[in-house]
């Protein structure tokens, strides 16, 4: 099926080429980026990379293309990433979970070199990165895209433990299909639970498209079954557009509480044990399977490089610097990004900025004014997708958006299924960015 080609996917993201643009410097914070590599003369400037998903994998690939005059390290932990974003696909029958799986050897090959262990401390003043294996790597700049983590205690009754048997799935790969696994498992008839978490988190219209992808399967396959969705939240990204599908596609299926002023469904407990859920609100369900999703934080090597203020990065809109620790950025969903979603394209839009700030300050090129897009599409049956997002820029020291769009109800069939379309050209072109690797549009 035809999608998005690579130079579409460039123009959708905001950028010329590879490598999006980005402004100069202009804060006491990011003024300590800007100071010179310590490095002998005529050494190759050090770039350190701590994690490999879309944020972290893109800008190693920008940098070994663009600047090979750079010395590129990717610290992470996975020699196979399956990625986040679209396993929602797979829970509703539409990919495999191969079909999302990509390893680091396209990136290997232009010259990144490629660490597969867990980075433990961040030495912010001698500038070098600890590694569980007991060695170290030095850096003149840092890139930190470590994703999230998980405010586990935040729910009474949930733990790391726990996600063995109510999984949360906000993680690609074994998560992913332990969810599938119980869902293929339930007896028709079942009750399925999903429990969104609280706001900020990782990609905000996730669960809901979650949610569609389930009823789906649970329509196709299971049909006496039902999804019960309780959310702390009064309102959530593209509401309309998920209400009409769990009204007219799911009708009987989806069982939708969303909080309000007199009913608040955050969760009160849970019971890994029993699988028995209950709300703030009195509410008490007995689930077949449990999708708990907690809320969430900075991936952990964030806190310990100094970088986090509460659960989050805070960085310079123009670049993505750290505002806290020198010589360190931060891209993806552990920065707090003003207006900016947390999301996969996200982290691709700006690492782009990371790119040419890199580049301007370390290899003599160019620098730009910061620009940066986001697009967050989500399958709510076949071939029938919705959108929203914006362009957005560095203004008043905050990202701003400026061109916020999102699709209509009243949107007709082949609307929807070019949007379906593009979102497999999307996902072609962000893992030939982030990996360097050519993928099927399916």
């Amino acid at each position: 099926m035809p999608g998005l080609n690579r130079r579409q996917f460039a123009k959708l993201i905001g950028g010329t080429g590879i490598a999006t643009a980005t402004a100069s410097m202009n804060s006491a914070g990011v003024l300590a980026q800007a100071a010179a590599p310590n490095v002998a003369t005529g050494a190759k400037a050090r770039i350190v990379v701590i994690g490999g998903g879309p944020g972290g994998g893109t800008l190693c690939h920008i940098l070994r293309r663009s600047s090979p005059e750079l010395d590129v390290t990717l610290i992470e932990i996975q020699k196979q990433y399956t990625t986040c974003f679209f396993s929602n696909l797979y829970l509703g029958g539409f990919r495999t979970l191969q079909s999302l799986t990509h390893d680091y050897t396209g990136l290997a090959s232009i010259g990144v070199r490629i660490i597969h262990d867990r980075a433990v401390k961040v030495d912010t003043t001698g500038r070098k990165v600890e590694l569980q294996g007991g060695s170290s790597v030095p850096y003149d700049r840092l890139v930190l895209s470590p994703g999230i983590d998980f405010k586990y205690n935040a729910i009474p009754g949930y733990s790391e433990a726990a996600e063995t048997t109510m999984p949360h799935a906000y993680r690609g790969g074994a998560q992913s299909k332990l969810l599938g696994d119980q869902l293929a498992a339930m007896p028709d008839g079942g009750t399925v639970v999903l429990a969104p978490p609280p706001n900020p988190f990782r990609c905000p219209p996730g669960p809901y498209e979650r949610a569609c992808m389930i009823a789906h399967y649970l329509k196709t396959n299971k049909p006496k079954s039902k999804l019960v969705i309780l959310d702390p939240k009064k309102a959530i990204s593209k509401q309309g557009l998920f209400q009409q599908a769990f009204a007219e596609d799911y009708k009987g299926i989806v069982e939708f509480h969303l909080s309000n002023e007199i009913d608040n469904f955050a969760l009160k407990r849970v019971d890994p044990a029993t699988r028995e859920i209950e709300t703030m609100s009195g509410l008490k369900i007995k689930a077949s399977v449990a999708n708990i999703i907690p809320p969430q934080r900075a991936g952990a090597i964030a806190e310990l490089a100094g970088c986090v203020e509460g659960d989050w990065c805070p960085i310079n809109a123009e670049n993505f610097a750290s505002t806290k620790v020198p010589n360190v950025y931060v891209v993806g969903d552990a920065s707090s990004a003003g207006d900016m979603p947390k999301s996969a394209f996200s982290a691709n839009s700006q690492s782009k900025s990371v790119a040419n700030d890199l580049e301007s300050s370390l290899a003599g090129k160019p620098k730009y004014p910061a620009r940066y897009r986001n697009t967050c599409w989500s399958m709510l049956g076949p071939a029938n997708s919705v959108k929203i997002g914006s362009s957005y820029l560095a203004k008043d020291g905050k990202v701003t958006a400026t061109a916020p769009f999102v699709s209509k109800p009243e949107d007709d069939a082949k609307t929807r299924e070019k949007s379906y379309k593009e979102s497999t050209g999307w996902y072609a072109g962000i893992v030939a960015e982030a990996f360097n690797k050519k993928v099927d549009q399916i």
